[in-house]
């Protein structure tokens, strides 16, 4: 395949070492050659088969508008724009453009989230949760799209809101765990990153899951067939 990833950020430059391993070319953009989505005329898109993206939240949305308006395949690792979500899935459903979001691309949070569906059901005998993130100092948004997405599930099985406590420091790749504390004793559920290869490697085999593929997907469409 030939990919285009925007990004020259850390993970994204992990993206390209793992893309090139798996033998696609690829091309990189970053934010100086691609201000406001401005490199991504439907000419330039024209050549790749998918498009890659771990920006930030700042340039995020007008990168996956130019690829929805070109009609081209997009992978969305960045976080912390998703009020914007349902109407970028819309527009993508509209347009028969494959677009897959992920707020983590790691088969063991992946494994993690269906054991916190589980644990959920503390809740109902007299536990208290909490959840607790910690990433890299330099990660804009907060709380993580993936504790936010913890907070979902919690709430969908037991119609509680957990809090979130975020923290940045260091360069803490991403922790997450979640406290179930009662009168008794207490549950912890951990997942702790090791490295960015995990999200990195998620990413490009979505880019090659999705091909040929027009609509809205997540990673847990593609994990369990890896």
């Amino acid at each position: 395949m030939k990919l285009l990833i925007l990004g020259r950020g850390k993970t994204g430059s992990l993206v390209a070492e793992v893309a090139r391993h798996r033998r696609h070319h690829i091309e990189i953009l970053g934010l100086a050659e691609n201000r406001g989505a401005s490199a991504l005329v439907p000419a330039k898109l024209s050549g790749f088969d998918c498009v890659i993206d771990f920006t930030g939240p700042e340039a995020v949305v007008a990168n996956i508008e130019a690829c929805i308006a070109a009609r081209k395949n997009v992978v969305v690792g960045t976080t912390g724009w998703y009020n914007e979500l349902p109407r970028l899935r819309k527009s993508a459903e509209a347009n028969d453009v494959g677009l897959l979001v992920a707020s983590n691309f790691s088969i063991g949070m992946n494994l993690f989230l269906d054991i916190v569906r589980v644990a959920a059901s503390a809740i109902a005998h007299e536990y208290k949760g909490q959840i607790f993130e910690r990433h890299h100092a330099q990660k804009k948004d907060a709380p993580s799209g993936t504790a936010m997405i913890l907070q979902k599930i919690i709430q969908e099985q037991t119609g509680e809101t957990l809090e979130i406590t975020s923290f940045r420091e260091g360069d803490v790749v991403g922790m997450h765990e979640i406290a179930f504390d009662s009168p008794n004793d207490r549950i912890y559920l951990c997942h702790d990153a090791k490295s960015r290869r995990g999200f990195a490697e998620g990413a490009v085999r979505s880019a090659e899951w999705l091909a040929g593929k027009k609509g809205f997907y997540d990673f847990k469409d593609v994990w369990k067939e890896l």
